[in-house]
Formats: structure tokens, C-alpha cells, sequence
């Protein structure tokens, strides 16, 4: 068995004295693990740094096997990933969300979205607001999607700034009002309706809004804990939206 495609360096793990068993997001076939002979060598690890992007071939007897990686690199961030706080966490962060979906589940769309926003991640107006729609994808990828589209009671387009937290769904202003209290808020910037950025304010309730989803879903009905890289990133992603604004 063989195949060829692009990917991106999720995490690496020891394996034996010289190799290293290598997690990677492939464009075609999702999350794949295989191994990667001398890969603690000098010349491989700048290469295997999570973040960069590659060129893979995968060989194995079968299908099922674990697999051998070869590697060739073609955009080397990992260097750049370094350099912001928001980059440091969001990289490990977001490696960790795809971590929720079965391995070898294709998901083309996150691959070009983890690919765009690993680009940005060190841009305080938008690191923040590209890694909350990354949170949503997934969400939607593991079966649990909000629909932010229209008011849950009726129907309408407009003025929508609750989400349910029963349903996930979008709710009114004057649908939602004598529940207001046990509403979820739908920031702005998450609406059709509205094409403003994020600001502090708002990209903090997007955090709780997707956070609350993640908890009620996937973490707790899994026994997992909550992905504490994500709580970096938050912290990082607000503070500098902060000093920017």
C-alpha cells in the first residue's frame, strides 16, 4: 500500500533510539500516524516541527499497519510559530481539536483551514476569530454543529443575539428576552447579518459560547478533560487583542 499527499506536522513521538512515530493532517485522508525512520536526526527534526507543512509518502504491507512516513518539507513555520504567544498555543490547540475526530476520517476543509490560519495565527485581529470558526467546524465534523442562521422560535434572520444552550441554535432578541438569563450570547461577528470584527468583548463570549459546546458534547460525555492549551491560547488571543485595540 502506498499514497502521496500534503500535510501538516501535528505532534511526534519517540520511537526506538533514532525514529519517531509522526502525527500528521493530511489534505485527503485526515489525522494518520506512521513512522519515521531517523527521525531525531539533525536534518529531519527542524523538519518534523508541529506546524510545518509536507510532502508525504506512506508505504505499508497493509492497510491497517502502522506505516512508514517519508518526508519532504515545504513551508517551514514552526520557526515563526515561536515567536507569539498566540501562535505557541493555537498550533498545540488546535492540534489537540482534531485530536477529537477518528484518525484516517477525511476532513478536507479543516486541513485548508488549519493550513490558512497556522498563516495568521500570529495576528492579534484575526488569530482569534479564525481558531473560534475552527472550533465550530469540528464541532459540526463531530455531529454537534450550531446553527446560527436563523431564530430557533421564529424564524426569523435578523437580530439574532442568543444561542440556546439546549438546542444550539440561534435565537432573537425579542424571542429571547424573558429567557435572557440562560441564554448563551452569539457575538456579533458570528452573524450574517453583521460583517464587524471582533473585539475583546465579543470574541470572549465566542469563547464561552463554543467552550460550552465542547464541554457538553465531546469533553464530558468522553470522560476527557478540557483541552488546557486552548485555555493559553484564550488568555494570549484577548490580551493581545487588547494591546492592538
Amino acid at each position: 500500500m502506498q499514497w502521496q499527499d500534503d500535510a501538516i506536522i501535528l505532534g511526534v513521538k519517540r520511537h526506538g533510539e533514532t525514529s519517531v512515530i509522526a502525527e500528521l493532517m493530511t489534505r485527503t485522508r485526515g489525522r494518520y500516524l506512521g513512522l519515521v525512520r531517523a527521525g531525531r536526526s539533525r536534518s529531519m527534526q527542524p523538519v518534523l516541527q508541529p506546524g510545518n507543512r509536507v510532502d508525504v509518502i506512506w508505504r505499508a504491507r497493509l492497510d491497517d499497519h502502522l506505516g512508514e512516513y517519508r518526508i519532504e518539507p515545504l513551508q517551514l513555520r514552526a520557526g515563526q510559530l515561536m515567536e507569539t504567544a498566540t501562535a505557541v498555543y493555537g498550533v498545540q490547540a488546535m492540534a489537540a481539536l482534531l485530536r477529537l475526530l477518528p484518525e484516517r476520517d477525511p476532513h478536507p476543509h479543516l486541513f485548508e483551514a488549519l493550513d490558512v490560519i497556522l498563516d495568521n495565527l500570529s495576528d492579534p485581529a484575526d488569530a482569534g476569530e479564525l481558531f473560534v470558526r475552527f472550533e465550530l467546524a469540528v464541532l459540526d465534523d463531530l455531529g454537534f454543529g450550531l446553527d446560527l442562521k436563523e431564530c430557533a422560535a421564529t424564524g426569523l434572520r435578523n437580530d439574532l443575539v442568543y444561542v440556546s444552550p439546549k438546542t444550539g441554535r440561534a435565537v432573537c432578541r425579542t424571542a429571547g428576552a424573558p429567557y435572557a438569563d440562560r441564554m448563551l450570547a452569539l457575538p456579533e461577528f458570528l452573524s450574517d447579518e453583521h460583517s464587524k470584527a471582533a473585539n475583546s468583548e465579543s470574541l470572549a463570549a465566542a469563547f464561552r459560547l463554543t467552550a460550552y459546546f465542547l464541554n457538553r458534547h465531546v469533553y464530558e460525555p468522553r470522560g476527557l478533560n478540557e483541552n488546557s492549551t486552548r485555555d493559553g491560547f484564550v488568555q494570549a488571543a484577548l490580551k493581545a487583542l487588547d494591546k492592538a485595540g
